[in-house]
């Protein structure tokens, strides 16, 4: 069983909105920390945000900060990527990590759990 799975990714143009979904299958959701990553082609992955356990506490990526709101509702073991105001930069493939960890780790060696990826495609 994929412990996450990510859903919403698509084309759009640019300036346009996108939301991003993931969905938990694992026990005590809140006692992780929650975050999207992602990679695009011939680049590493980069952390974009991230959320504490409570989703009391994120942390945004520079290039996405005031454009992107990550969001989660432990009822429904989901965790969101609200994206605004999208640019061709950040055309990639997103995906949901979640991990035993302190929210702001960036690094994606601290998350264990990850979703297949979805693609996000943003044209100009």
């Amino acid at each position: 069983q994929v412990p996450l799975v990510e859903s919403g990714g698509g084309w759009v143009q640019a300036g346009a909105s996108l939301s991003l979904s993931c969905a938990a299958s694992v026990s005590v959701f809140s006692g992780y920390s929650m975050a999207w990553f992602r990679q695009a082609p011939g680049k590493e992955r980069e952390f974009v945000a991230s959320i504490s356990g409570t989703a009391l506490y994120t942390n945004y990526a520079d290039s996405v900060k005031g454009r992107f709101t990550i969001s989660r509702d432990n009822s429904k073991n989901t965790v969101y990527l609200r994206m605004t105001s999208l640019k061709p930069d950040d055309t990639a493939v997103y995906y949901c990590a979640g991990g035993r960890t302190f929210y702001r780790n960036i690094n994606p060696r601290n998350y264990d759990l990850w979703g297949q990826g979805t693609q996000v495609t943003v044209s100009s």
